[in-house]
């Protein structure tokens, strides 16, 4: 399936109510929702359990929508055919977690994924330089993983443009560009300003102080605000 085109407001299921899943899924669809994160932990590489394999065939059953499996799990190598095997679109893997990340992202081209690399709070992008070839979008992590409901980082956000410089030093095609956490009515249009244009949301859509529905829209414009 091809990467939405535009900036994309991406619903992280972590923060739904897995009892009522299909029900938030549809919710968030028909407030134009066109893609949803899966959060996959595994309790080593971050100090938290969510989700896995039964969750993400689950959500793929429950929509068409491009789903995006973002495994903070160590060594991820090991997870990357179950996944794309359950349905996965987009599989992103973190930087700090793969012991052979050039293998890696080249495993989740060859199983017909679009390819992510994501990037922690301390992590430089610098880091990244030689495998951004291989990669469909970059992921900077504006909270520390684990968890949700955490503070959005502002001391993060001149990665995507540092991001941008190495893509373009490289002659490479633009790279989608993604942040993850604390993504709210305030820190949606900062992060777009500073070059995102996928803004995961969990908490400020399904736990929100209105509709998902309504949560949707208001963070749709928010971050139109600086667009």
């Amino acid at each position: 399936m091809r990467i939405p085109e535009g900036v994309v407001i991406a619903p992280s299921v972590l923060a739904a109510d897995y009892a009522r899943l299909a029900d938030h899924v549809r919710e968030a669809e028909e407030a134009g929702a066109r893609w949803f994160q899966l959060d996959v932990m595994d309790g080593r590489f971050v100090p938290n359990l969510a989700a896995g394999l039964p969750v993400a065939r689950a959500l793929r059953a429950s929509t068409e929508a491009f789903l995006d499996a973002h495994l903070m799990v160590h060594e991820p190598g090991r997870f990357l055919g179950p996944f794309a095997d359950a349905g996965a679109d987009l599989i992103t893997i973190h930087q700090e977690a793969s012991l052979h990340l050039h293998r890696d992202l080249t495993e989740i081209r060859r199983l017909g994924c679009r390819a992510g690399v994501a990037l922690n709070p301390s992590t430089p992008a610098e880091t990244i330089g030689e495998v951004l070839h291989l990669v469909d979008l970059v992921l900077v992590m504006t909270v520390n993983p684990g968890f949700g409901g955490q503070k959005f980082i502002r001391p993060v956000l001149p990665k995507l443009g540092r991001i941008q410089e190495l893509v373009a030093e490289r002659g490479l095609a633009p790279t989608r560009l993604q942040v993850d956490g604390g993504v709210d009515l305030e820190t949606a249009p900062l992060a777009v300003e500073a070059g995102a244009d996928v803004l995961i949301a969990g908490s400020s859509v399904f736990r929100g102080t209105g509709t998902v529905a309504e949560n949707f829209h208001a963070l749709q414009s928010a971050a139109a605000i600086r667009l």
